[in-house]
């Protein structure tokens, strides 16, 4: 299973993990180092796609279609 979990290196190499993650066991890992400065709080991309995903999460047809997932009150 592959799996990608966001993470700050520091100016000395150093990898911190953004979230806990438990494996079973030792894993082996790729770094991807981005160009851009860590975000503070919400992921920059789920924050730019937020307006356009609204558009489409927030009609009658999605509420009734995810209605059977709604607790019962």
């Amino acid at each position: 299973m592959m799996r990608t979990v966001e993470a700050v290196i520091d100016e000395q190499g150093n990898v911190r993990l953004l979230e806990q993650v438990r494996l079973p066991a030792a894993r082996r890992a790729l770094v991807t180092i981005l160009e851009e400065r860590p975000v503070a709080g919400a992921a920059e991309s789920a924050l730019l796609s937020e307006a356009a995903l609204s558009e489409d999460w927030n009609r009658p047809e999605e509420d009734e279609a995810w209605s059977h997932l709604q607790q019962a009150r």
